[in-house]
């Protein structure tokens, strides 16, 4: 038997879903353990992203791998707890509360640190339940010594972090989360103030960048220095490996930094791996050494909206077709680094632009897209905004990241 954990506020109205009303009553709050208690906690996810306007059914075998502890490589380094509130019998709300210890080791100056723990996978009907769901998360953290909560990270810093504040009006790209409006209230009611500020670009990827750009791309293509290539699938898994390395030394300074691990790239590099066509995937080097990164995949909720997030009975048939040529679809960058050695020279800023303008003729010339986004980016990141500004990209959704001292 699961503990119950019964909150004694009592609220006169539920809301069915997010709709219809319901009588009020005590709200229980239970583990999500086992088999039975993580789809239970996936399902009631689904059945809330269900009745958001422009929200992209998943897959639901991917989504419960994400909460599964021999499958997630998250949980390596993680102490996870999930948790469901019912009221009245009825699933009204979900959370997870957990700990990373590798960002237990980050130092405090960047976002993370000792005493940080994290909650996730929020979903609440009405202010009642966020507040019993945020309440229990907060009270699992601090018994397990942590003095601070950052919020909702979904789990890992790198899947799906922050909560969705602007951009509700459009589906979000594949890996981005999408949350309604009314959870930014319920979580600043609970005395949350915002940590940090998260932004994608949005891009026209079928105009040629603006003259600046093409100037800068131009001189680099004239140095004898430089190389920019596709990634190799040939070799891909040493490709993920150079990746990698770059990948922890471009992001170490970053806020909310926290180091990904060799299982968590290989996991991610087998799932990603049917999406990822060399043609728009870019490794920079200099003097032979690889020094910049830049993935972009082809934007897979375009084709889950169309089979409702199911590969059977027939969406199967349109998966495999459209991985083969994803003809058409929308095109996200979500990583991209340069050594940490080039921050803040003139270099570093010619091979991003290098390696973008690159992608950006083979998604418009090869598959058709239209449509790019970039990020996410963090607000204060100088570096990247300059870029995304120089392209005239625009930014289409924000994310916080929410924080509180317990």
């Amino acid at each position: 038997m699961h503990k119950q954990i019964r909150d004694t506020q009592v609220t006169d109205a539920t809301t069915d879903g997010l709709g219809a009303s319901a009588p009020g009553g005590d709200i229980v709050i239970e583990p999500a353990t086992g088999k039975r208690g993580r789809e239970a906690f996936v399902d009631l996810g689904r059945r809330f992203a269900a009745q958001v306007p422009h929200a992209v059914p998943q897959l639901r075998s991917e989504q419960l791998e994400l909460v599964h502890p021999e499958k997630n490589p998250f949980f390596g380094h993680a102490d996870v707890q999930l948790f469901i509130a019912h009221r009245a019998g009825r699933p009204v709300g979900r959370i997870s509360a957990h700990i990373d210890r590798l960002a237990l080791e980050v130092p405090a100056e960047q976002g993370m640190g000792p005493g940080t723990g994290m909650f996730g996978y929020f979903d609440a009907e009405d202010q009642a339940v966020a507040d019993a769901l945020l309440r229990q998360a907060e009270d699992w953290l601090r018994a397990k010594g942590m003095t601070r909560v950052l919020g909702p990270i979904s789990m890992s810093i790198w899947e799906e972090p922050g909560l969705l504040v602007r951009g509700q009006d459009h589906a979000p790209m594949i890996m981005m989360g999408h949350h309604p409006a009314q959870y930014a209230d319920f979580i600043t009611a609970h005395g949350y103030r915002p940590a940090k500020r998260l932004h994608t670009y949005d891009l026209d990827i079928s105009q040629e960048f603006p003259p600046l750009v093409r100037r800068i791309v131009r001189s680099g293509e004239r140095n004898p220095r430089i190389r920019v290539r596709e990634v190799d699938l040939q070799n891909y898994h040493s490709e993920i490996e150079i990746i990698l390395e770059i990948l922890n030394d471009a992001w170490s300074g970053n806020w909310g930094f926290v180091p990904l691990t060799e299982a968590e790239v290989a996991h991610t590099g087998k799932k990603l791996k049917p999406l990822v066509h060399p043609e728009l995937n870019r490794i920079a080097e200099l003097d032979g050494e690889p020094v910049a990164f830049m993935l972009t995949l082809p934007d897979i909720n375009d084709l889950l909206a169309r089979t409702k997030g199911k590969l059977f009975p027939f969406g199967w048939i349109s998966t495999l077709g459209w991985l083969r040529k994803p003809r058409g679809a929308g095109m996200r960058v979500p990583l991209m680094g340069v050594r940490s050695r080039l921050h803040n020279s003139q270099l570093a800023g010619q091979l991003a632009f290098m390696m973008i303008d690159e992608i950006r003729r083979s998604a418009s010339d090869l598959f058709d897209s239209k449509r790019g986004e970039i990020g996410w980016i963090l607000e204060d990141n100088q570096g990247m905004v300059a870029i995304a500004d120089t392209i005239d990209s625009r930014i289409n959704r924000e994310y916080i990241i929410y924080e509180k001292h317990l």
